[in-house]
């Protein structure tokens, strides 16, 4: 594999914030869905699953575009999606907001995913390539903190705009915000012409490689991790409040604190896990660890609901030591040739939405057939088995040091 050129700049700051704002703003045109599900259905005269259901046709076309754009990005540059998805996705939400039909809702909607898969893939791409890869496992995890703080600000605060100008008004909020992450990406993309290489433009070089020479096979057992640890987080985001609410009868509104200290945990973790990778040179061993030590975690989590508070403290644990690993799997991702960069991490945004996918279809059985506490069980077994397939490839960042 070849070595990304160093840059004049080890931390490209205005670009990683402008990515964390747009990959904010992304995950938050789904997410903050969540509150308004039973009004969407109402308003449109459509059964309640069938709103739900567009969880699923967002992630499907959210992994479709990341990896058909990060093909795209690395032969004609990523400035074009990293300005144009952001002001589309802008469009989109109005859209939406004025929708008087299913079917076209559904449109938007697709619309909107193509949108932020096409943002994701490009983002995390442009940071790899301008950030010096001492520093490549924090500057990725700042931008997936993006992420988490859906999790934490986007959805109460969306229930909270929500509730004074309903659904329609709170997608045009999230158009809002949207305009905001391009004028932040525009602003970073200036900053980062002037003082960084110019990256986002590649040209083909004369031996440029294919994606079929950067899938090794300690590539694609990244990709195996990073679903299976996507389907572990999942199983965890998609129902840790069903399960509170369920074991602990709580109403609506007393599981938004759990939900608070779960995201708390996974920014920290997140946080904390970028100065890992970038410190410890075997990033697929500072994966490995934490995402064992979250699937043991997640076997009293699920398997003693006792008492609340310990619960509670089981899901910021939980939170916290899934995330600690995940910024050395995504550094360790990005130690491929800068002219596939784009395509592996669209694949890391497809991947990942394919867990996403398969953790509420599974979670969605494993609570129909069995009950809660073989989500910990799942959760624990998928942890070791993630582990277990990246860990043979364990010294390869040594090895790419010493060439």
């Amino acid at each position: 594999m070849s070595r990304p050129s160093p840059t004049p700049w080890p931390m490209p700051w205005p670009l990683v914030i402008a990515s964390a704002i747009g990959m904010f703003a992304a995950t938050s045109t789904g997410s903050t869905r969540a509150p308004f599900l039973t009004d969407m259905a109402a308003d449109l005269e459509v059964s309640l699953p069938a709103i739900a259901n567009l969880f699923g046709v967002t992630a499907t076309t959210w992994g479709i575009s990341s990896y058909l754009v990060g093909y795209a990005s690395d032969r004609i540059g990523r400035r074009v999606f990293l300005l144009a998805s952001p002001a589309l996705l802008a469009l989109t939400m109005v859209a939406a907001s004025q929708a008087s039909s299913y079917g076209m809702l559904i449109v938007f909607f697709i619309a909107a995913a193509m949108c932020c898969g096409a943002f994701t893939s490009s983002a995390m791409a442009e940071v790899s390539l301008r950030t010096q890869n001492t520093h490549q496992g924090r500057a990725l995890g700042y931008v997936m903190s993006g992420q988490s703080l859906t999790l934490l600000i986007g959805v109460p605060v969306s229930a909270w705009i929500g509730a004074k100008i309903g659904w329609r008004g709170t997608h045009m909020a999230l158009a809002g915000l949207a305009v905001f992450a391009v004028l932040c990406m525009f602003v970073a993309l200036r900053w980062a012409s002037s003082h960084t290489r110019a990256n986002s433009q590649v040209n083909k070089p004369k031996n440029q490689t294919t994606i079929k020479q950067a899938m090794t096979g300690p590539v694609i057992r990244l990709f195996i991790a990073l679903g299976i640890e996507r389907l572990c987080f999942g199983l965890a985001a998609f129902y840790y409040a069903s399960y509170l609410r369920t074991t602990y009868n709580l109403p609506v509104q007393a599981v938004a604190i759990p939900l608070a200290i779960f995201a708390v945990g996974n920014i920290l973790g997140t946080m904390i896990g970028g100065q890992l990778a970038d410190r410890f040179a075997y990033r697929r061993v500072s994966f490995s660890v934490p995402i064992v030590v979250a699937g043991f975690i997640a076997l009293p989590w699920f398997l003693w609901p006792a008492v609340l508070n310990v619960t509670i403290g089981f899901g910021f644990m939980f939170a916290f030591f899934n995330a600690l690993g995940r910024p050395s799997l995504l550094a360790a991702m990005a130690d491929v040739p800068d002219d596939v960069r784009g395509v592996i991490m669209g694949l890391n945004s497809s991947v990942a939405s394919m867990g996403w996918l398969t953790a509420a279809l599974l979670g969605g059985w494993l609570y129909a057939f069995i009950g809660f506490g073989a989500f910990g069980v799942v959760m624990a077994i998928a942890s070791i088995l993630a582990a277990t397939v990246v860990i043979p490839d364990s010294r390869i960042r040594a090895r790419l040091a010493t060439d």
